[in-house]
């Protein structure tokens, strides 16, 4: 059999049971390491599940998913990934991969940041479509997301913008040259994520994300210990002007308010405004929240 195995969002404890009876029934356990990041090293995992991990990194995944199935249509081989097992792709890649080998495959779910994102206090179903915000650089600056964002608010949907990470990646230079040399590990913060977003709407020059009238919550740490876990939300505007460490550690995710702003959103999220008053006003005057 083949696990896909969801690991949830903090620690070595987030494993459900079912997960942790197939890691230890599995001959072989290798651990995705590049579309995500849990909050603990790799020892850590390896004690608690009681199993040696292999890291499986993007070109092993996407290069050599016959040596990752070797086998598994006769013992039990698990794939771990952080999150849940569909929260990317490259996972459901794989599992087509098996199913052309004949392996049977198995995937046990668990928490992800696209349902955790309800700790912010706004409901999972005025969510629409997730994007993803990746690093600019001087000659590609990607702006789909854009439209999707816009498509969103047009419906009053809110939209959840996954930042990017770059985990063993090479640099232009290295990947022409075939040097097997990887770049230090980036992980996009709020800053970052909100600079580039009003990068793109002054050059498309739409009026849709205003800096003063957009309200944008920021997230860290989702699922972790109180400690850990951040949550910021204001304006644009205002979560530009806020000192970086004051979203914590990555991982970090942004979501942008839809138009369809629910008081007992305005309600809950506010405690983790920024300026409470400016929260409630502009959601009161920009989106046309009726509040108390």
């Amino acid at each position: 059999m083949f696990f896909v195995i969801g690991l949830g969002l903090c620690d070595e404890k987030d494993i459900t049971v079912r997960g942790l009876e197939a890691v230890k029934s599995s001959v072989r356990v290798y651990l995705e390491a590049y579309t995500s990041i849990l909050m603990v090293q790799k020892e850590r995992l390896e004690a608690f599940y009681g199993k040696n991990l292999i890291l499986a990194d993007r070109d092993m995944v996407e290069t050599e998913s016959d040596e990752i199935l070797r086998n598994a249509d006769k013992e039990d081989v698990a794939f771990l990934v952080v999150g849940d097992p569909f929260g990317a792709t490259t996972h459901i890649d794989i599992v087509l991969r098996a199913r052309a080998e004949k392996v049977p495959t198995r995937i046990i779910h668990n928490a992800s940041i696209m349902n955790a994102v309800g700790a912010c206090g706004l409901q999972l179903y005025n969510f629409g479509q997730s994007v993803s915000l990746v690093f600019f650089t001087e000659t590609w600056k990607p702006d789909s997301f854009y439209d999707r964002i816009k498509e969103n608010s047009g419906l009053g949907l809110h939209t959840l913008v996954l930042l990017d990470i770059k985990v063993k990646e090479q640099s232009e230079e290295n990947l022409a040259r075939g040097r097997k040399i990887y770049e230090p590990p980036r992980y996009m913060s709020i800053p970052q994520a909100v600079s580039q977003l009003l990068e793109i709407e002054l050059l498309r020059d739409e009026k849709f994300l205003s800096p003063s009238s957009t309200l944008a919550i920021a997230l860290s740490r989702v699922g972790g210990d109180a400690s850990d876990q951040r949550i910021v939300c204001g304006t644009l505007e205002e979560l530009s002007q806020q000192p970086s460490e004051i979203f914590g550690e990555p991982l970090h995710s942004l979501v942008i308010v839809g138009n369809r702003l629910h008081h007992l959103e305005v309600d809950y999220a506010q405690e983790y405004a920024v300026n409470k008053k400016t929260w409630r006003q502009v959601a009161s005057k920009a989106y046309g929240c009726t509040l108390e």
